[in-house]
């Protein structure tokens, strides 16, 4: 009797500390999954799927309470959806100009389009065909970001490109997420227009109540001096109006990003996005990893050919109309190479999507299983896709330079510059350059490959050409021969030493100043001629030095020679 009574508690022990055996578990094979995916130099992401397909109930079945699992994912795309509003602004979207607006809902509808032709051709009904669409349409802010910081381009054309439609994209979301679940139900009709009229309600009340009560609130808490009622009531906030607007039956992602718009438009934003960006991140995390544990491999296996067709369609057909959106707006051939090289792959709002649809019954478990392996192998392919694409370009402008010449917009001959700097490349470290030289009366002349800046320096009368500067045509217009200096002054490494190289063939005696982030990049550039070549980390790092040398009482003589030695070195 008293085995029994022994046992009967030993299992009890054990079934209380079963969730947090599951929670130890996951975050396991996350951080497993994620070190080694960050080893292979591909996104920690991946390694977040492919960690849940191995403990999932298709492969060692280390995770009993999935339901669990799904009940805190659920909270990781409350969260997810709450940060995007918090960090959304109309402004930047004005910014961003066409390309965001009317571009990204040109890229978003011709790739929606795609994907349901290619459902249809699948074999699949007209209701996962279209959810198919808009699945494929949304691309990866996380993995694309990221990439692009470690490539150091995210400032360049093409990376401010790729952050509009992203933006667009992730914008475009929340009404996807309203919308998509109701397809091929019975008075479609009827209940889009009433779902429609109930978001409106909601978004109007909430931002003429919340305009005023939330930053109120917030102001009281804060008031407090308490950092974790603060967190609290900001979570409190996001979750309260999901589940507010899930009973409404319109979802609680529109809650969540509608609580994180309302946040945005206080003084408090900021905070709140650092206190909840950690919690989030950990969410996310539980949020990708139980996707994981919805693929099942051996179905995968058994539709490879299908998973094959739809991977192809993805990358090529992303491929092709980001890059021609990109082009239809003005932008160059290099530009729009890198925009469809780099929006190839299925994104985290697309798994959202996914999974908002399988919930509700709008997809099959066999198309989530497919969209998980899609996003998967198309997640892996970005990477070599833009380092593809770096190659490409670098070939095609080699050995064929005057095809990308064509559409170059030179400066007028009439008003031929002498003794000016060439700035290549008019973001914004190219900008200040610029402002300083007409402050003090030097001529210069920008090349730049976006529309925007160069229509800008046009309007102020400022001698411009609209091209790509590593190109040996464009270049050539630049009036090197007359030039004192030229400037390199985008991050790209690839285009940096195409310019100097060309650059050196029209004039080799010019100085050459160049801009480089790696020790490789550094070295070449030199190797090519390169009268200076600046690192703006090592840089800053050496400007944070000289600050704390004089806190120490060292003179200003003193402080140079240590500069000038690690310059050397």
């Amino acid at each position: 009797m008293n085995g029994a009574l022994a046992g009967q508690e030993k299992h009890k022990a054990m079934e209380e500390t079963r969730p947090a055996l599951d929670i130890a578990i996951i975050l396991a094979a996350a951080l497993a999954g994620g070190v080694v995916a960050r080893r292979l130099g591909s996104p920690v992401i991946l390694g977040y799927l492919i960690g849940g397909i191995a403990i999932g109930p298709y492969g060692l079945r280390a995770v009993q309470d999935v339901e669990m699992v799904e009940a805190m994912a659920s909270v990781g795309v409350v969260l997810l959806m709450f940060a995007l509003g918090l960090q959304f602004s109309l402004r930047e979207l004005r910014q961003m100009g066409r390309v965001a607006t009317l571009g990204g809902a040109l890229q978003v509808g011709a790739t929606a389009a795609l994907g349901t032709g290619v459902g249809l051709l699948l074999g699949w009904e007209a209701r996962e065909s279209i959810f198919l669409g808009f699945i494929m349409a949304m691309s990866s802010t996380m993995v694309l970001l990221k990439t692009l910081m470690e490539r150091g381009e995210l400032d360049s054309p093409h990376g401010r490109v790729m952050l509009g439609l992203l933006i667009f994209q992730d914008l475009s979301v929340v009404p996807l997420m309203v919308f998509l679940p109701s397809l091929g139900q019975p008075g479609l009709g009827e209940a889009m227009a009433w779902a429609s009229l109930k978001a409106v309600a909601l978004l109007a009340g909430s931002l003429l109540l919340g305009a005023r009560l939330v930053p109120w609130a917030l102001g009281r808490v804060a008031t407090l001096g308490s950092r974790e009622l603060f967190l609290l009531s900001v979570v409190a906030l996001s979750l309260g109006i999901a589940f507010g607007t899930g009973a409404a039956g319109l979802g609680m992602a529109l809650g969540a990003f509608l609580a994180g718009l309302l946040v945005s438009e206080s003084d408090f934003a900021y905070q709140a996005l650092a206190d909840v960006v950690p919690m989030r991140d950990v969410f996310a995390i539980l949020f990708f990893v139980s996707i994981g544990m919805l693929v099942d491999p051996a179905f995968v296996w058994e539709h490879a050919s299908t998973l094959t067709a739809l991977g192809l369609a993805i990358v090529v057909g992303k491929f092709a109309i980001c890059a021609l959106v990109t082009r239809l707006f003005g932008y160059s051939f290099k530009t729009s190479l890198f925009v469809g090289a780099g929006m190839i792959q299925v994104g985290e709002f697309s798994l959202v999507l996914a999974r908002v649809g399988l919930d509700r019954g709008a997809i099959s478990q066999d198309l989530y299983s497919l969209t998980m392996a899609s996003a998967i192998v198309t997640i892996l392919l970005t990477p070599l896709a833009l380092g593809s694409a770096s190659w490409a370009y670098y070939r095609i402008v080699t050995w064929q330079p005057s095809l990308l010449a064509r559409g170059a917009d030179p400066a007028p001959r009439e008003a031929r510059l002498s003794q000016h700097t060439i700035i290549c490349g008019y973001g914004r470290v190219g900008q200040l350059l610029a402002e300083v030289l007409e402050r003090r009366g030097f001529p210069y002349l920008a090349i730049d490959l976006d529309p925007r800046s160069i229509a800008e320096l046009r309007e102020r009368k400022t001698p411009c050409i609209y091209g790509d500067a590593s190109n040996l045509e464009v270049l050539a217009q630049a009036e090197l021969g007359r030039a004192r200096v030229l400037i390199i002054a985008f991050d790209d490494p690839i285009a940096a030493e195409l310019t100097l190289r060309n650059a050196r063939r029209l004039n080799p005696r010019l100085d050459v100043v160049a801009r480089a982030h790696r020790d490789a990049d550094v070295e070449s550039i030199r190797r090519l001629g390169a009268s200076e070549v600046v690192r703006p980390e090592f840089e800053a790092s050496l400007e944070m030095l000289r600050h704390t040398l004089h806190r120490y009482g060292l003179t200003a003589q003193e402080v140079q020679y240590i500069l000038s030695t690690l310059r050397q070195q």
